[in-house]
This record gives structure tokens, C-alpha cells and sequence, in this order.
């Protein structure tokens, strides 16, 4: 009963903070877009990480990460006219921490729903959100059980790039993050 009450609150949030209504016509026009960039984000990323987890292991897609991941997502938000970012409560980058209230009401939402992906509004900015799982068991080399999935030569690794690391401890298909695309609404 209690969880019920906490969703509602966070709903309201988020309805109370969408100061504009979103037409249907307009909503299923973000919905569409923020799902083809969100796909096109993740297979860029995968297929780079998978051919850095081929040239080197879990450690060179580690380093790949490290270095590159921030510099192709910011050319698909100039390709795709966009804000794209990955947001969670274990983030790995710093930077990916859950910002506003929306973020932290779709949290909450997404966590306790297995709902696909919604679209709000924050005055003219459309924000898409969609889940993130561990979908591939590949994803547990760097996201798994420090230990058992992740080998000692990459939790050395992944201290030493991300020494504030929250982003491990997962099995698959666990619920990992948010992608949250933004839009202007001109």
C-alpha cells in the first residue's frame, strides 16, 4: 500500500511539473523519435564496445568507454537534434546521476513498472524516457558481480577510470538506467 502511495506521489510529480499539455499527435511523434534515437545510440555504442571487447577484452572496451562514449553520443545529439543521456541511481560516469524530480519520478516509475518508454514535457523541452536493462550477458563483464562476472584485471581497471563506480552488481535483464532524449518543442 505504501509503494501505491509513493507512485502516486511521484506521478503527480511529474504531472505538476509538466507545465504543457502534449498532444497525442505530438506525444507519439516524440515517442517515435525518442525510440529511433535511443536505438541507433545503443547499437552505435554496442557495436563499438563489442569491437573493443574483440581487440582487447573487457579492459581495452573499459578504456574505449572511458575515452570515446561522450564523444558519439554528443555527434548523434548534433546528427539527431537532440539532448541524449543515460541517467541511474549506480551510475558510472558521474555525470549520469539523476538530475530533476522528473528523472527521479521516472525512476521510480520504471523500476516498479515493466513499461516500455514514456514522453513528458518541462515547458517547450520534450523529454523521452526509456529503460535500460542488462540485456546481453556480455553486458556483465563491466555491469555484473565484481568477482564472478567481472574479472579482477577489470574491477582494477574500472577503479581506476571510475574511481566513484555505483554500476555493477547486476544480472540480466536487471533494470540499470534510464535513457532520457530531449527535445525542443518549437
Amino acid at each position: 500500500m505504501k509503494k501505491a502511495g509513493f507512485l502516486l506521489i511521484g506521478m503527480i510529480i511529474v504531472l505538476v511539473s509538466c507545465k504543457t499539455k502534449i498532444s497525442s499527435e505530438t506525444y507519439i511523434e516524440i515517442q517515435n523519435r525518442g525510440n529511433e534515437v535511443s536505438n541507433l545510440t545503443q547499437s552505435v555504442l554496442l557495436a563499438n564496445v563489442g569491437s573493443a571487447m574483440k581487440q582487447g577484452g573487457p579492459v581495452n572496451a573499459l578504456e574505449f568507454c572511458n575515452l570515446n562514449a561522450s564523444t558519439i553520443v554528443d555527434s548523434l545529439n548534433a546528427a539527431n537534434n537532440c539532448n541524449i543521456n543515460r541517467v541511474s541511481t549506480k551510475n558510472r560516469n558521474p555525470e549520469n546521476y539523476l538530475r530533476t524530480k522528473n528523472d527521479n519520478a521516472m525512476w521510480v516509475h520504471f523500476a516498479k513498472f515493466n513499461t516500455s518508454d514514456t514522453v513528458i514535457s518541462e515547458g517547450k523541452t520534450l523529454i523521452y524516457y526509456k529503460p535500460i536493462r542488462t540485456a546481453m550477458p556480455a553486458c556483465l563483464k563491466c555491469h555484473g558481480k565484481p568477482g564472478s562476472d567481472i574479472e579482477k584485471k577489470t574491477v582494477e581497471k574500472l577503479k581506476e577510470l571510475y574511481p566513484s563506480d555505483l554500476a555493477t552488481g547486476y544480472k540480466l535483464n536487471d533494470f540499470r538506467g534510464l535513457w532520457k532524449i530531449e527535445f525542443n518543442d518549437n
